[in-house]
């Protein structure tokens, strides 16, 4: 939505961004009678959010498995339901922390859905977990019994980014021209392709897919033509898998 980012409390006169900290209660004295102060109203989707997996962590060590998983799918799926891409105006990357967290989120469906889970999954839902939330593990070390996983939560990710995106191009006016929306056709299509599929392709075509989706935004936020060019030869890539 398109509000105004700068607010004043009528108690204390204290002024704050609301893009910030995502509150209309004063920081100061709390009080909950404010007002925006700006001119311009930004569209604005993000929160405040960080993907914290400690509790879930926690859990796998102390809980059953299928109460320790569901914590950390909550977790997930609470972080990316606050995350937003657009912060005062601003279009943010598409960045891998989402990515983890999406991955986390089907990985552990998948897991707890499954009679039981070799060494090798068990070493990459841990690799998710306990590592740095944005060092995501490269496509060859996706097992393929968990592929569907990171196909299933990145064309999830490309989707709801690209709808974030459209609506900042509108809110800005900022030109999406006819070479960059082509691309963008071509590769929702590959989202719904993979989305039709459950997630269970190549993780190396769903890294494709993210890749492309990043490098349209750079052409068009960016005025980044090289880009454009990588997105289309990422997405004939792609046609031809």
């Amino acid at each position: 939505m398109e509000i105004r980012g700068e607010r004043e409390c009528k108690e204390c006169g204290t002024r704050w961004s609301y893009y910030d900290t995502g509150s209309v209660a004063c920081p100061e004295c709390e009080s909950l009678h404010s007002v925006g102060v700006d001119e311009d109203r930004k569209l604005h989707t993000a929160t405040t959010v960080e993907l914290d997996l400690s509790e879930a962590v926690s859990r796998l060590d102390e809980a059953p498995e299928d109460e320790a998983l569901e914590s950390v799918k909550s977790a997930c799926r609470e972080f990316q339901r606050k995350y937003g891409f657009v912060h005062g105006g601003e279009l943010r990357d598409l960045d891998d922390t989402y990515l983890v967290a999406g991955e986390l989120l089907q990985v552990a469906d998948v897991v707890g859905r499954s009679l039981g889970r070799d060494d090798e999954e068990e070493y990459y839902l841990l690799s998710l977990l306990r590592g740095d939330e944005a060092d995501r593990p490269a496509p060859d070390e996706v097992p393929r019994s968990l592929r569907e996983g990171r196909g299933l939560a990145y064309a999830e990710a490309v989707r709801e980014y690209r709808r974030e995106f459209r609506e900042w191009a509108d809110a800005s006016d900022v030109t999406i021209d006819r070479p960059a929306t082509e691309v963008l056709a071509a590769i929702e299509e590959h989202a719904k392709r993979v989305r039709a599929l459950e997630g269970d392709v190549p993780a190396r075509d769903a890294e494709r897919l993210v890749t492309a989706m990043r490098e349209v935004v750079r052409y068009v936020r960016d005025d980044d033509e090289a880009a454009l060019a990588q997105a289309e030869n990422r997405v004939a890539a792609l046609d031809e898998s």
